[in-house]
Protein backbone atom coordinates (compact mmCIF):
# COMPACT_ATOMS: atom_id res chain seq x y z
CA UNK A 1 0.00 0.00 0.00
CA UNK A 2 1.07 3.57 -0.72
CA UNK A 3 0.09 6.01 2.00
CA UNK A 4 0.45 9.80 2.14
CA UNK A 5 -0.51 11.60 5.32
CA UNK A 6 -0.76 15.40 5.65
CA UNK A 7 2.12 15.87 3.21
CA UNK A 8 3.59 19.34 3.00
CA UNK A 9 6.49 19.99 0.62
CA UNK A 10 8.39 23.27 0.43
CA UNK A 11 11.05 23.69 -2.27
CA UNK A 12 13.66 26.40 -2.57
CA UNK A 13 13.59 28.61 -5.67
CA UNK A 14 15.55 31.70 -6.62
CA UNK A 15 12.70 33.66 -5.04
CA UNK A 16 12.87 31.74 -1.76
CA UNK A 17 10.85 28.90 -0.26
CA UNK A 18 7.78 27.84 -2.25
CA UNK A 19 5.02 25.53 -1.01
CA UNK A 20 4.50 22.90 -3.71
CA UNK A 21 2.25 20.41 -1.88
CA UNK A 22 -0.13 21.50 0.86
CA UNK A 23 -1.62 18.98 3.31
CA UNK A 24 -2.06 16.13 0.80
CA UNK A 25 -3.46 12.85 2.14
CA UNK A 26 -4.27 9.79 0.02
CA UNK A 27 -3.96 6.02 -0.16
CA UNK A 28 -3.50 3.56 -3.00
CA UNK A 29 -4.30 -0.08 -2.35
CA UNK A 30 -2.19 -2.92 -3.70
CA UNK A 31 -3.13 -3.64 -7.31
CA UNK A 32 -5.12 -0.42 -7.73
CA UNK A 33 -4.93 1.65 -10.94
CA UNK A 34 -5.10 5.34 -10.10
CA UNK A 35 -4.67 8.37 -12.37
CA UNK A 36 -3.53 11.86 -11.40
CA UNK A 37 -4.29 15.08 -13.22
CA UNK A 38 -3.82 18.77 -12.58
CA UNK A 39 -2.94 21.95 -14.39
CA UNK A 40 0.73 22.81 -14.96
CA UNK A 41 2.33 23.71 -11.65
CA UNK A 42 -0.25 21.87 -9.55
CA UNK A 43 2.38 19.62 -7.94
CA UNK A 44 1.94 16.35 -9.88
CA UNK A 45 5.63 15.65 -10.53
CA UNK A 46 6.59 16.77 -7.04
CA UNK A 47 4.12 14.26 -5.57
CA UNK A 48 5.58 11.49 -7.75
CA UNK A 49 9.07 12.33 -6.52
CA UNK A 50 7.88 12.25 -2.92
CA UNK A 51 6.56 8.72 -3.38
CA UNK A 52 10.00 7.22 -3.97
CA UNK A 53 11.98 9.57 -1.77
CA UNK A 54 13.58 11.88 -4.32
CA UNK A 55 11.87 14.65 -2.34
CA UNK A 56 11.39 14.24 1.40
CA UNK A 57 8.41 15.81 3.19
CA UNK A 58 8.80 19.17 4.87
CA UNK A 59 6.19 17.72 7.20
CA UNK A 60 3.79 14.81 7.07
CA UNK A 61 4.54 11.25 6.01
CA UNK A 62 4.92 9.15 2.87
CA UNK A 63 5.15 5.37 3.25
CA UNK A 64 5.39 2.49 0.80
CA UNK A 65 4.37 -0.91 2.21
CA UNK A 66 4.93 0.54 5.68
CA UNK A 67 8.41 1.89 4.86
CA UNK A 68 8.82 5.58 5.69
CA UNK A 69 10.65 7.56 2.99
CA UNK A 70 12.21 9.74 5.72
CA UNK A 71 14.15 6.72 7.01
CA UNK A 72 17.45 6.68 5.10
CA UNK A 73 17.90 2.96 5.78
CA UNK A 74 14.53 2.21 4.15
CA UNK A 75 15.03 4.31 1.01
CA UNK A 76 16.79 1.65 -1.13
CA UNK A 77 13.94 -0.79 -0.47
CA UNK A 78 11.33 1.92 -1.09
CA UNK A 79 12.90 2.59 -4.49
CA UNK A 80 13.04 -1.11 -5.31
CA UNK A 81 9.36 -1.54 -4.46
CA UNK A 82 8.18 1.63 -6.20
CA UNK A 83 9.46 2.22 -9.72
CA UNK A 84 9.27 5.69 -11.25
CA UNK A 85 9.15 6.18 -15.03
CA UNK A 86 9.92 9.76 -16.03
CA UNK A 87 8.32 11.86 -18.74
CA UNK A 88 11.57 11.97 -20.73
CA UNK A 89 13.28 8.55 -20.83
CA UNK A 90 16.63 10.20 -21.59
CA UNK A 91 16.61 11.39 -17.97
CA UNK A 92 16.86 7.85 -16.61
CA UNK A 93 18.68 5.79 -19.26
CA UNK A 94 22.34 5.45 -18.23
CA UNK A 95 23.85 2.34 -19.87
CA UNK A 96 25.59 2.07 -23.27
CA UNK A 97 23.34 -0.70 -24.66
CA UNK A 98 19.71 -1.77 -24.34
CA UNK A 99 20.70 -5.05 -22.67
CA UNK A 100 22.98 -3.33 -20.15
CA UNK A 101 20.27 -0.79 -19.31
CA UNK A 102 17.87 -3.58 -18.36
CA UNK A 103 20.55 -5.34 -16.30
CA UNK A 104 21.67 -2.17 -14.49
CA UNK A 105 19.04 -2.20 -11.74
CA UNK A 106 19.12 -5.93 -10.90
CA UNK A 107 22.93 -5.87 -10.91
CA UNK A 108 22.98 -3.04 -8.38
CA UNK A 109 20.47 -4.93 -6.24
CA UNK A 110 22.80 -7.94 -6.14
CA UNK A 111 20.51 -10.23 -8.16
CA UNK A 112 22.24 -13.49 -9.14
CA UNK A 113 23.64 -13.44 -12.68
CA UNK A 114 21.46 -16.32 -13.94
CA UNK A 115 18.31 -14.63 -12.64
CA UNK A 116 19.41 -11.28 -14.06
CA UNK A 117 19.85 -12.83 -17.54
CA UNK A 118 16.44 -14.52 -17.23
CA UNK A 119 14.75 -11.22 -16.46
CA UNK A 120 16.53 -9.38 -19.26
CA UNK A 121 15.68 -12.03 -21.85
CA UNK A 122 12.04 -12.08 -20.78
CA UNK A 123 11.69 -8.28 -20.83
CA UNK A 124 13.41 -7.92 -24.18
CA UNK A 125 10.74 -10.22 -25.61
CA UNK A 126 7.76 -8.75 -23.76
CA UNK A 127 8.69 -5.16 -24.64
CA UNK A 128 9.54 -6.02 -28.27
CA UNK A 129 13.16 -4.89 -27.94
CA UNK A 130 14.97 -8.14 -28.84
CA UNK A 131 16.25 -6.72 -32.13
CA UNK A 132 17.91 -3.84 -30.25
CA UNK A 133 19.69 -5.88 -27.55
CA UNK A 134 23.18 -4.56 -28.36
CA UNK A 135 22.07 -1.19 -29.72
CA UNK A 136 22.84 2.14 -28.07
CA UNK A 137 19.68 3.55 -26.45
CA UNK A 138 20.14 6.99 -28.03
CA UNK A 139 19.51 5.39 -31.44
CA UNK A 140 16.02 4.22 -30.46
CA UNK A 141 12.81 6.03 -31.33
CA UNK A 142 10.91 7.93 -28.64
CA UNK A 143 8.46 5.08 -28.13
CA UNK A 144 11.24 2.49 -28.00
CA UNK A 145 13.13 4.56 -25.42
CA UNK A 146 10.05 4.80 -23.25
CA UNK A 147 9.53 1.02 -23.47
CA UNK A 148 13.19 0.54 -22.53
CA UNK A 149 12.88 2.87 -19.53
CA UNK A 150 9.83 0.94 -18.36
CA UNK A 151 11.49 -2.45 -18.96
CA UNK A 152 14.54 -1.34 -16.95
CA UNK A 153 12.27 -0.45 -14.02
CA UNK A 154 10.37 -3.74 -14.36
CA UNK A 155 13.66 -5.66 -14.21
CA UNK A 156 13.85 -4.70 -10.52
CA UNK A 157 10.45 -6.35 -9.99
CA UNK A 158 8.67 -3.44 -8.26
CA UNK A 159 5.29 -3.83 -6.56
CA UNK A 160 4.18 -0.31 -7.49
CA UNK A 161 4.70 1.82 -10.60
CA UNK A 162 4.46 5.57 -11.02
CA UNK A 163 4.35 6.98 -14.56
CA UNK A 164 5.04 10.71 -14.77
CA UNK A 165 3.36 11.79 -18.04
CA UNK A 166 5.04 8.93 -19.97
CA UNK A 167 3.08 9.52 -23.20
CA UNK A 168 3.40 13.29 -23.49
CA UNK A 169 6.40 13.15 -25.85
CA UNK A 170 5.11 10.25 -27.96
CA UNK A 171 3.19 10.05 -31.20
CA UNK A 172 -0.25 8.47 -31.27
CA UNK A 173 0.93 4.97 -32.22
CA UNK A 174 3.61 4.92 -29.50
CA UNK A 175 1.08 6.22 -26.96
CA UNK A 176 -1.24 3.34 -27.81
CA UNK A 177 1.54 0.76 -27.48
CA UNK A 178 2.61 2.06 -24.08
CA UNK A 179 -0.98 2.23 -22.80
CA UNK A 180 -1.55 -1.34 -23.94
CA UNK A 181 1.48 -2.45 -21.92
CA UNK A 182 0.29 -0.53 -18.87
CA UNK A 183 -3.16 -2.09 -19.08
CA UNK A 184 -1.57 -5.53 -18.62
CA UNK A 185 -0.07 -4.57 -15.25
CA UNK A 186 -3.45 -4.41 -13.52
CA UNK A 187 -4.94 -7.67 -14.80
CA UNK A 188 -4.91 -11.11 -13.08
CA UNK A 189 -2.95 -12.43 -16.10
CA UNK A 190 -0.20 -9.85 -15.57
CA UNK A 191 2.90 -11.34 -17.30
CA UNK A 192 5.32 -9.22 -15.27
CA UNK A 193 4.39 -10.22 -11.72
CA UNK A 194 2.51 -12.87 -9.77
CA UNK A 195 0.05 -10.15 -8.69
CA UNK A 196 -1.35 -7.02 -10.34
CA UNK A 197 0.84 -3.99 -9.72
CA UNK A 198 -0.27 -0.76 -8.11
CA UNK A 199 -0.21 1.82 -10.90
CA UNK A 200 -0.28 5.60 -10.68
CA UNK A 201 -0.54 7.30 -14.07
CA UNK A 202 0.12 11.03 -14.20
CA UNK A 203 -1.17 12.32 -17.51
CA UNK A 204 -2.25 15.42 -19.40
CA UNK A 205 -4.53 13.39 -21.66
CA UNK A 206 -7.99 13.01 -20.06
CA UNK A 207 -8.94 10.12 -22.35
CA UNK A 208 -6.18 8.01 -20.75
CA UNK A 209 -7.69 8.54 -17.30
CA UNK A 210 -10.78 6.49 -18.13
CA UNK A 211 -8.72 3.31 -17.84
CA UNK A 212 -8.18 4.01 -14.12
CA UNK A 213 -10.31 2.93 -11.18
CA UNK A 214 -9.81 6.24 -9.39
CA UNK A 215 -8.77 9.75 -10.32
CA UNK A 216 -6.92 12.27 -8.16
CA UNK A 217 -7.08 15.97 -9.07
CA UNK A 218 -4.45 18.36 -7.73
CA UNK A 219 -4.90 22.12 -7.74
CA UNK A 220 -2.20 24.46 -6.46
CA UNK A 221 -0.68 21.69 -4.37
CA UNK A 222 -3.94 20.51 -2.81
CA UNK A 223 -5.86 17.30 -3.48
CA UNK A 224 -9.28 18.65 -4.47
CA UNK A 225 -10.99 15.61 -6.04
CA UNK A 226 -10.76 11.85 -5.52
CA UNK A 227 -13.19 9.41 -7.09
CA UNK A 228 -14.14 7.33 -10.14
CA UNK A 229 -13.10 9.16 -13.33
CA UNK A 230 -16.59 9.17 -14.83
CA UNK A 231 -18.07 10.80 -11.74
CA UNK A 232 -15.37 13.46 -11.67
CA UNK A 233 -15.68 14.17 -15.40
CA UNK A 234 -19.37 14.96 -14.90
CA UNK A 235 -18.26 17.91 -12.76
CA UNK A 236 -17.33 19.89 -15.86
CA UNK A 237 -17.75 23.37 -14.37
CA UNK A 238 -15.55 22.58 -11.37
CA UNK A 239 -12.88 21.10 -13.63
CA UNK A 240 -12.88 24.12 -15.92
CA UNK A 241 -12.32 26.43 -12.96
CA UNK A 242 -9.01 24.68 -12.29
CA UNK A 243 -7.96 24.50 -15.95
CA UNK A 244 -9.06 20.95 -16.82
CA UNK A 245 -11.77 19.42 -18.95
CA UNK A 246 -13.26 15.95 -19.56
CA UNK A 247 -12.42 14.05 -22.75
CA UNK A 248 -14.42 15.31 -25.73
CA UNK A 249 -15.63 11.77 -26.38
CA UNK A 250 -16.97 11.54 -22.83
CA UNK A 251 -18.86 14.80 -23.13
CA UNK A 252 -20.45 13.59 -26.35
CA UNK A 253 -21.49 10.20 -24.98
CA UNK A 254 -21.98 10.58 -21.22
CA UNK A 255 -25.72 10.04 -21.50
CA UNK A 256 -25.28 6.58 -23.03
CA UNK A 257 -25.06 3.44 -20.84
CA UNK A 258 -21.72 2.98 -19.08
CA UNK A 259 -20.80 -0.17 -21.01
CA UNK A 260 -21.29 1.71 -24.29
CA UNK A 261 -18.93 4.46 -23.11
CA UNK A 262 -16.33 1.85 -22.20
CA UNK A 263 -16.65 0.14 -25.58
CA UNK A 264 -16.37 3.46 -27.42
CA UNK A 265 -13.30 4.65 -25.47
CA UNK A 266 -11.39 1.37 -25.30
CA UNK A 267 -11.66 0.53 -28.97
CA UNK A 268 -8.97 2.93 -30.32
CA UNK A 269 -6.05 1.56 -28.30
CA UNK A 270 -6.65 -2.15 -27.93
Amino acid sequence: MISVRNLILDLQTHEGSHRVLNDVSLEMADGEFVALMGANGSGKTSLARCLNGIYLPTSGEVSVDGLDTRDAKSLPEVRRRLGLVFQNPDNQIVAPTVEREMAFGPENLGVARAEMHRRVDLLLKLFRLEAYRQQAPHLLSGGEKQRLALAAVMAMQPRHLVFDEPTSLLDYESRCQLLELMSQFVTPSNPFSAEPLTLLLITQFPEEVLFAQRLFILDHGRLVMDGPPREIFLRGDALQRIGLQPPIEFLAHHETPEHAIEDFLLTPIL
